[in-house]
């Protein structure tokens, strides 16, 4: 669960390594002022549209920096075995699209070409993705 006052803390950190204004930062992730205003001050928790709304207009931002405070910000790019062996850590949320995050690592890859991957599930399944 997300504590109200530390996610503002970290909302704040964005808003001051981009130099933005509350209301800055509210016309560029297309959300009501009142919105930052709200969770600035813990009044409200964020929604995951706002959270996902922040990390696609800056990938800098980190997804699990900002709601648990792992990893870093800015966003350090990982290397290409790091990748790879933090895929499974990557799709657990459910929010996440796999094939994008699939692709994502591949582009990352460029050196080498991915044949297939494999994604072995907690329940015993699994999913099979051929890529080219």
């Amino acid at each position: 669960m997300v504590n109200n006052k530390i996610f503002a803390q970290r909302l704040d950190k964005i808003l001051k390594e981009y130099e933005l204004s509350a209301a800055n930062f509210a016309d560029k992730i297309q959300v009501g002022r009142a919105t930052i205003s709200h969770i600035l001050s813990g009044r409200n928790k964020p929604s995951l549209d706002f959270v996902l709304k922040i990390t696609h207009a800056f990938p800098e931002v980190d997804l699990y920096w900002l709601l648990e405070g792992k990893g870093s910000f800015p966003k350090v790019e990982e290397s290409t075995s790091s990748t790879l062996n933090n895929i499974s850590t990557k799709v657990d949320s459910p929010e996440q699209n796999v094939s994008t995050t699939i692709e994502n690592t591949y582009k990352q890859i460029s050196q080498k070409k991915i044949k297939r991957i494999i994604l072995c599930m907690e329940d015993g399944t699994f999913e099979n993705y051929e890529i080219g």
